[in-house]
């Protein structure tokens, strides 16, 4: 695995860490159960600042590609394995968008947009979180 950033670029260093890790997933390079290097590793491999890393290794979490455990360090999770799959479809569906005129960004927001019908068995409704505290009990 070899991530790469770039100092000039206007994008987050923490969402290069991330696209070069979300890349080499997708690329099949990475598969569930892979351990990604600890944080420290790859910041001092980098020259960018540890936090920067677990940043990215976050957001990584939080898109449901990696686990974070204590200990264990960052994992490539089981949910991770379709998108290889799925790389070849977007790659299409880049290519067909790009033909008919539809730009990059235009297609990007789309697919954030876009909700996955309700009787799909494959799509996950989104997480609600009700907590409560005994302050906010009547």
């Amino acid at each position: 695995m070899l991530i790469r950033v770039d100092v000039d670029s206007p994008h987050a260093l923490y969402d290069q860490v991330a696209a070069s890790i979300r890349a080499d997933i997708l690329a099949g390079a990475l598969v569930p159960g892979d351990r990604l290097p600890a944080a420290r590793d790859v910041a001092t491999a980098l020259d960018i600042n540890q936090h920067t890393v677990l940043h990215a290794y976050q957001r990584l979490r939080d898109e449901g590609l990696v686990d974070l455990r204590r200990g264990r360090g960052a994992v490539i999770a089981a949910s991770a394995a379709p998108l290889v799959e799925l790389a070849h479809e977007i790659d299409g569906l880049v290519r067909r968008a790009a033909a008919v005129g539809v730009s990059a960004e235009t297609l990007a927001g789309i697919v954030r947009t876009h909700r996955a019908p309700v009787d799909d068995p494959g799509t996950r409704a989104p997480r609600r979180t009700n907590r409560t505290t005994e302050e906010d009990s009547p």
